[in-house]
């Protein structure tokens, strides 16, 4: 063949071949699409119960963008993430399932149907609920991708980690928790019930006309998964701290946060959308709060010397704490780091802040309680010499802090009086577990318990005795 022929056959192949490729990768990026092609998020309402010290979860429509967070480099979990997940695809198509970028990768040729992903930034906008499969630092994980936002959509957790002190959910339970989170608040007829799961909607029929005719046309397809009309989700709104650093000029200097998890790219917080900006009194551009479920430490890391660290609560003098760091946490961050140096433990509905020396030069130093609206300040001393101090962000962000720079904290406030009309707001709104019915006094643990206790005795061995 003359090699001019030769040259074209051989191009002809390879325009081929380049075709077929390019038709097969074409293929798969519709197995991952944009959570910005899908509609925005859905705000549930949180009312309160004369019943129950829990919120109740009220959907005005059901929930359609699904946000699930595996455990990381966990196999075994990642393939229960796949299980749920074609669950959720076959029993409720119009359910939209959302992954972050490296577990949409992993599993997207696993599913039946296309699923979507982008980066974090984008989903506050759009995910209506979150789903975590893993322990308290895949909870963790998930609510730091609202962290710079007032709002959480409510969070399913399954409990598949090495502690779960905050997971409520045990996997094998999966199909009864979602149908219960997706139909919270649906009100569909007591008659369209089905299944072993939905006895607890008995006495139903016995509400008013008006409170079982208040059905959104959206779950009528939906035969069968109704826990009836009475039944809806509990909720525990676990309050977060509001965390600002500002440099030695009283500037925020939030965005120089560097994220610690392998799971993220090394950079600066996301811009926050032009929505969610906030302006002061003067007019200037405040700086979005950073949001944190657990604690905020400052600590000595690689030096050799204590860290000293003004303390002031409500513009008021309080101590200098000389340590290897300090510790200010949530009700929910008392069981976590504050735990382990000495802290004390308190209800997750305890509106408070704690303040926790870690291992203080004064053995009167002792962990403080303050009412959750207190402002506390940490200011770096002069006495530190220049050495750089670290600051962590419940273990998500971390940046350097030098003397004269400043940690402003306060508690995040929830409640009623945020959106009004008895529905609350605020907080990260976790998915409280209930017993199946037969179950409701099991172990002496009344149904209304959220699990606080059970998990204090049989994960922290609370004041367990000698030689068990």
């Amino acid at each position: 063949m003359p090699p001019a022929r030769l040259w074209h056959a051989s191009r002809h192949i390879v325009l081929n071949a380049t075709s077929r490729r390019l038709f097969t990768t074409t293929a798969r990026r519709l197995e991952i699409r944009d959570v910005r092609s899908l509609p925005k998020r859905i705000q549930p309402a949180y009312k309160e119960s004369q019943t129950s010290s829990l919120l109740s979860l009220q959907w005005p429509e059901p929930p359609r963008n699904v946000l699930i967070v595996p455990k990381l480099l966990s196999p075994k979990v990642t393939e229960s993430a796949v299980i749920f997940a074609r669950h959720l695809q076959t029993e409720y198509p119009n359910l939209n399932l959302i992954f972050e970028p490296r577990i949409a990768e992993q599993i997207h040729e696993s599913l039946p149907n296309p699923i979507y992903t982008s980066e974090p930034a984008h989903f506050p906008s759009r995910i209506d609920v979150v789903a975590t499969l893993g322990g308290d630092g895949t909870i963790l994980r998930a609510a730091s991708l609202f962290s710079l936002h007032e709002s959480v959509p409510p969070v399913l957790a399954f409990s598949m980690g090495t502690l779960g002190f905050l997971g409520e959910w045990k996997f094998d339970e999966f199909k009864r928790a979602w149908r219960e989170v997706y139909m919270s608040g649906s009100r569909v007829a007591v008659s369209d019930l089905q299944g072993p799961h939905t006895q607890t909607a008995a006495g139903a029929r016995d509400l008013p006309a008006d409170e079982g005719s208040n059905l959104h046309e959206a779950w009528e397809h939906v035969r069968g998964k109704s826990l009836g009309t009475a039944r809806s989700s509990k909720i525990l709104l676990r309050n977060r701290l509001k965390v600002g650093i500002y440099d030695q000029n009283g500037v925020n200097v939030n965005e120089q946060l560097m994220p610690t998890s392998t799971a993220e790219l090394h950079q600066p917080l996301p811009p926050v959308p032009p929505e969610q900006k906030q302006m002061s009194s003067s007019g200037q551009l405040l700086a979005p709060a950073f949001h944190a479920i657990n604690e905020l430490v400052i600590h000595r890391g690689p030096n050799p010397h204590l860290a000293i660290i003004d303390v002031y609560v409500d513009n008021h003098f309080l101590t200098e704490a000389v340590a290897d760091g300090i510790l200010v946490s949530t009700p929910t961050g008392s069981t976590a780091y504050s735990l382990s140096a000495g802290g004390s433990i308190m209800h997750p509905l305890v509106k408070a802040l704690l303040i926790t020396p870690i291992c203080a030069r004064s053995l009167s130093f002792r962990p403080l309680g303050l009412p959750l609206n207190t402002k506390v300040v940490l200011k770096i001393s002069e006495k530190n010499r220049g050495r750089e101090l670290e600051v962590s962000i419940d273990g998500k962000r971390t940046t350097g802090a030098t003397i004269g720079m400043e940690i402003r904290v306060e508690g995040e406030m929830v409640g009623p009086h945020i959106r009004g009309e008895g529905s609350w707001n605020g907080g990260v709104p976790c998915v409280i577990r209930t017993p199946p019915r037969g179950d409701n006094n099991r172990d002496g643990i009344a149904e209304d318990d959220d699990g606080w206790v059970g998990g204090l005795n049989g994960l922290l061995k609370f004041n367990y005795p000698f030689g068990e």
